[in-house]
C-alpha cells in the first residue's frame, strides 16, 4: 500500500501533464487528441510491463519519464519566448466543465455491477496486491482469457492515487471523456459552435444505449465503440496527412485490442477506415504511404500479439469460457436448442421495445430523412447515405458474429437465454448511432455557405433568416443535450445515494475491505448467510462480492440452515459471514450454538465432533 497518496496523486497529475505537453510540443497534436493519446500510450506501455513481469518497475519509470517531460517543458518555455497561446473556445469550456461534474459523480460512486466483482474489480485489485498480471494457478479469477489492456490503465492510476474504488471508477472515467473529447477534433471550424453543440447532443444520445450498465462501473463493452468513434475523428481530421493518422491511430487501436477479447473486431473497424482512407489517396500516394499504413496496422495488432502469447506460453492448457480455439464447434447442443436460440436471437435483435433495436430504428430513420433533406432541400451532396450503407452492413456482420457466439461458443445454460446480448448489442448501436452522428457533423460543416475567414465574422451566413435558424439550431441542440446529460448525471447521483441498501455496501460493513502485503490471498474457507432476494446466492453474486472483499478465493453461500446438518455443513468452513440475518437463522444459531444471530463474522471452533461459534469484533 502507498503512504503518502495523496503525494503520489500530485505527482501522477504532473506527470499526465508532462506528457500531454510533450506531445503537444513534438507532435504538434490538437488538444482534443492529446488527453486519449496520452492516457492510451501510457496503458500499452503499462500493458507490455505487465507481460514483462514488471508491473511496478514499469509504472515507476513512466511516472518518472512523464515528470521529466514536464520539467523539460517548462524549461524549455521559460529559456524561449512563449508560443502565442490561444484562449480555450466556449465548447472546450463547457466540455470541461461538464466532465468535472461526471467524474466528480463518480468519485462519490462505488462498485456495485455483478461483472466488477465476479472480473473486473477482483482482477485490478490483484493486479495491485502482487503488483503482476494473474498466473493461471490463481484462484481468485475465474475468466483467465479476458485482455488487461484497460486493467493495465487502471493499476498505474491506481498504484499512485489510491486503491479505494471511487478512484478505480475516476481512472476508467478518464479514458471514456478522452474518448469523447477527441470526436471533437472531426470539427474543422471551431469557432462554429453549431457543430460543437450538434456533435455534443448526437454524443449525448448516446448514453441512452449504456443505461443498462451506466459509466459507473468497471466494465468495458462502452470503452469498445467510443474508442473506435475516437480513432474515426483522428482518421478523418489527419486524411490529409495520412502519417500524423498512422501514429496517432497506433496506440489508440493498440489499446483497443487488449480492451476485451471483442476489442480486435472494434480495432478492425477502425482500422479499416484508415485503409479506406488510404487507397483514397490515390495515384503514387498509395505507395509512398504504404510503410506508414503497414506499420500502423502492425504496431497496432501488438498488444493482441503479446496477449494471444500469454495465452498459449503461460496459460497453456487452460480452459476459458468462449475459448473457441480450445473448444471447437463441439458445443453439445441439439438441433432443436441450436433453432431455439436462433428463434430467440431474431426475435430479440428486431424487438423495439429493447434499447438497440430502437436505437438501430431510429438512427436509421433519422439518417435516411436526413440524406433526402440535404438532396432535395439544402442541394447538397452529404456522404451521410453513403456511410449508413457501411454502418449497416457492420451491424449485420457483428450481429452474425454474437449470434455464432451464442451457437458454437457460450455454455447453453447461458446461450439459451441470449445471456448479455443487450450489452453485446448496445456496443455495436454506439457505434453505428456514433458514426452517423460524426459523419453528419462533417456533412453540415460543409454544407455552411461561408467559410470561416472568407468573410468577416458580421457577414458569415448567406442571409439574417440563415443567422437565425444557426442560432435557434444552438439553442435547441444544446438545450436537448443538456437534458440529456442531466438524465444521465441524475441517474449516477441516484446510484450513490442508494449505495447503502445495496449487496456489496452490506458485505462490506461485515467484512471490511481487506488488503494483505505480497498479495497472498486468504487460504480461509468461508460460509455466507443471507436471503436469496434477486437470486443474489443462487446467481453466485453474494459469492463474488464475498472473494472481492476478503480477498479470499473460498467462499460459499447459503440461505438457510437445515438442523440435521449443521454441525457437518459448519465443520466444513473456517468462518461463518452473516450478511443478513433472519428469524430461522437466529432460532437454530441460538439453540444449538448459545449466540444471537447479527449481522457479523463467527470463527467456527472445531473440538471433536464438537461444533463452536465465536463472534469476531470488527473494525472497518
Amino acid at each position: 500500500m502507498i503512504s503518502f497518496p495523496w503525494i503520489t496523486a500530485v505527482l501522477l497529475i504532473l506527470s499526465f501533464a508532462g506528457y500531454m505537453l510533450f506531445v503537444r510540443r513534438t507532435l504538434a497534436l490538437p488538444w482534443e487528441f492529446i488527453p486519449v493519446f496520452v492516457f492510451s500510450s501510457i496503458a500499452v506501455i503499462v500493458f507490455f510491463c505487465g507481460l514483462a513481469d514488471q508491473l511496478r518497475t514499469g509504472s515507476l519509470v513512466v511516472l518518472g519519464l512523464g515528470l521529466l517531460a514536464l520539467i523539460a517543458a517548462l524549461f524549455l518555455r521559460t529559456g524561449r519566448r512563449a508560443a502565442r497561446r490561444t484562449p480555450p473556445s466556449v465548447y472546450q469550456l463547457a466540455f470541461f466543465a461538464g466532465s468535472l461534474l461526471f467524474l466528480l459523480v463518480l468519485f462519490q460512486n462505488r462498485l456495485t455491477h455483478y461483472d466488477n466483482f465476479s472480473h473486473w474489480a477482483i482482477v485490478l485489485k490483484q493486479m495491485l496486491s502482487t503488483n503482476a498480471f494473474p498466473g493461471p494457478d490463481s484462484p481468485l479469477i475465474d475468466f483467465k482469457n479476458y485482455p488487461l489492456g484497460t486493467s493495465s490503465f487502471l493499476y498505474y492510476v491506481c498504484r499512485f492515487a489510491g486503491h479505494a474504488q471511487p478512484v478505480m471508477l475516476l481512472a476508467q472515467g478518464l479514458l471514456i471523456f478522452s474518448c469523447f473529447y477527441a470526436m471533437f477534433g472531426i470539427i474543422s471550424e471551431k469557432k462554429r459552435f453549431l457543430l460543437a453543440a450538434f456533435l455534443g447532443l448526437g454524443l449525448s444520445s448516446l448514453s441512452f444505449f449504456n443505461i443498462t450498465i451506466r459509466i459507473s462501473n468497471l466494465l468495458v463493452d462502452f470503452l469498445l465503440p467510443i474508442y473506435t468513434l475516437a480513432i474515426f475523428a483522428a482518421i478523418h481530421h489527419y486524411r490529409s496527412r495520412l502519417k500524423m493518422a498512422c501514429l496517432v491511430v497506433i496506440p489508440l487501436a493498440g489499446l483497443l485490442t487488449v480492451i476485451k477479447s471483442t476489442g480486435v473486431i472494434f480495432a478492425a473497424i477502425g482500422l479499416l477506415y484508415l485503409v479506406y482512407a488510404w487507397l483514397r489517396s490515390g495515384g503514387r500516394a498509395i505507395l509512398r504511404l504504404a510503410p506508414a499504413v503497414i506499420a500502423s496496422l502492425f504496431g497496432s495488432l501488438l498488444p493482441y500479439f503479446g496477449w494471444d502469447w500469454r495465452m498459449k506460453t503461460v496459460f497453456h492448457g487452460v480452459e476459458n469460457k468462449f475459448d473457441v480455439a480450445a473448444a471447437g464447434l463441439q458445443t453439445g447442443k441439439t438441433p432443436e436448442q441450436m433453432s431455439e436460440i436462433i428463434s430467440l436471437f431474431l426475435s430479440s435483435a428486431t424487438d423495439l421495445s429493447t434499447r438497440p433495436a430502437l436505437g438501430i430504428a431510429a438512427f436509421q430513420i433519422a439518417a435516411i430523412l436526413a440524406s433526402i433533406f440535404a438532396a432535395f432541400i439544402l442541394k447538397k451532396k452529404w456522404n451521410l447515405w453513403k456511410v449508413l450503407i457501411a454502418l449497416d452492413l457492420m451491424v449485420i456482420l457483428y450481429y452474425a458474429g454474437i449470434l455464432g457466439l451464442y451457437l458454437f461458443s457460450m455454455p447453453l445454460d447461458e446461450a439459451i437465454v441470449l445471456a448479455g446480448f443487450e450489452r453485446y448489442a448496445s456496443s455495436i448501436v454506439v457505434l453505428f448511432a456514433g458514426g452517423l452522428v460524426l459523419c453528419a457533423t462533417v456533412d453540415i460543416e460543409r454544407s455552411f455557405h461561408y467559410k470561416l475567414g472568407e468573410v468577416p465574422h458580421h457577414r458569415a451566413f448567406k442571409s439574417v433568416r440563415n443567422k437565425g435558424y444557426y442560432q435557434k439550431g444552438i439553442w435547441a441542440c444544446t438545450a436537448i443535450a443538456v437534458t440529456l446529460l442531466l438524465s444521465e448525471f441524475n441517474g449516477m447521483q441516484s446510484i450513490a445515494k442508494d449505495y447503502d441498501s445495496t449487496l456489496p455496501y452490506k458485505v462490506q460493513q461485515v467484512t471490511g475491505d481487506r488488503w494483505y502485503d505480497n498479495g497472498q490471498e486468504d487460504q480461509s474457507r468461508y460460509l455466507f448467510y443471507s436471503s436469496d432476494a434477486d437470486m443474489q446466492v443462487t446467481n453466485y453474486y453474494l459469492q463474488y462480492i464475498g472473494r472481492y472483499y476478503l480477498y479470499a478465493p473460498n467462499v460459499d453461500g447459503i440461505v438457510l440452515f437445515y438442523e440435521d446438518n449443521m454441525d457437518n455443513l459448519l465443520s466444513g468452513y473456517d468462518y461463518l459471514v452473516v450478511v443478513e440475518s433472519d428469524p430461522d437463522g437466529n432460532r437454530l444459531l441460538k439453540k444449538h450454538y448459545g449466540l444471537e444471530m447479527q449481522e457479523g463474522i463467527y470463527k467456527i471452533i472445531r473440538t471433536g465432533e464438537q461444533i463452536q461459534l465465536t463472534r469476531e469484533q470488527t473494525d472497518n
